[in-house]
């Protein structure tokens, strides 16, 4: 999970930094970057998605607790942004730099707001 975490923290940087260059080495290397940075996550989120499972497998009852629900659907929706930095990747391959960044810039914050909920969820269990 603190792989999945790292990735998702710092992918979307890597996008601004690469939105960003002009030069085709720096362009390569934010290419490369973000591809292994990628794949290094995807690990990660795998991973959690498989001992997640293993854990509601020993303990089934939490699926009927509410708490529990709208945990699994920050992650659901935490999958799909996961989903869309892959996304990003392709697009950043072929754009050419620019100097506004403003939505990348909201977009890097996305998952502080995830993990944030996950936690206060997982921890507190309010409903």
């Amino acid at each position: 999970m603190v792989t999945w975490f790292a990735g998702l923290f710092y992918l979307p940087r890597l996008f601004i930094y690469h939105s960003q260059a002009e030069d085709s080495v720096s362009l390569e290397r934010f290419n490369i970057m973000e591809r292994r940075l990628f794949g290094i996550m995807t690990i990660g989120a795998a991973l959690t998605a498989v001992f997640g499972l293993m854990l509601l497998f020993a303990n089934q009852a939490l699926l009927g607790q509410r708490w529990f629900q709208l945990k699994l659907a920050l992650l659901a929706a935490l999958f799909i942004y996961h989903w869309r930095c892959h996304r990003w990747i392709a697009v950043l391959r072929d754009a050419p730099a620019t100097a506004n960044t403003r939505w990348l810039r909201w977009f890097n914050e996305i998952p502080v707001i995830f993990l944030l909920g996950i936690v206060f969820l997982a921890v507190l269990k309010p409903l």
